[in-house]
């Protein structure tokens, strides 16, 4: 039981570590890609998109914005319009997720992100 105890504190610790020195990114960059793709960004946008949100925030408030903006009970999958967006965003009550999700997109749809 103690040797369980150790194997599982040392592959948290692994795991952690590997959060917090951004060997995990990749694997959290395709993941956030992934989601936006899925929301119908398109693959070039959400890659860029991707890698400036992975950068610039923590993984709470990327869990956040995927919280937020799925789709709740009524509500559209697909063609989401300015209001639905705006109404979707409104939901994360995080200020810096937000801005950095609406100026990641603003800035790699003019192809400078």
């Amino acid at each position: 039981m103690r040797k369980l105890i150790i194997a599982v504190l040392l592959v948290l610790l692994l795991a952690g570590g590997a959060v917090y020195t951004g060997l995990a990114n990749p694997l959290i960059e395709w993941q956030v890609k992934s989601a936006l793709v899925d929301s119908g960004i398109g693959e070039k946008r959400a890659a860029c998109m991707a890698e400036r949100m992975v950068d610039r925030l923590t993984i709470g408030q990327l869990w956040k914005l995927r919280q937020g903006m799925a789709p709740q009970e009524g509500e559209p999958e697909e063609g989401l319009g300015l209001g639905e967006l705006v109404k979707r965003l409104r939901r994360v009550k995080d200020g810096e997720a937000v801005a950095v999700l609406t100026t990641s997109a603003g800035l790699c749809a003019v192809g400078l992100g």
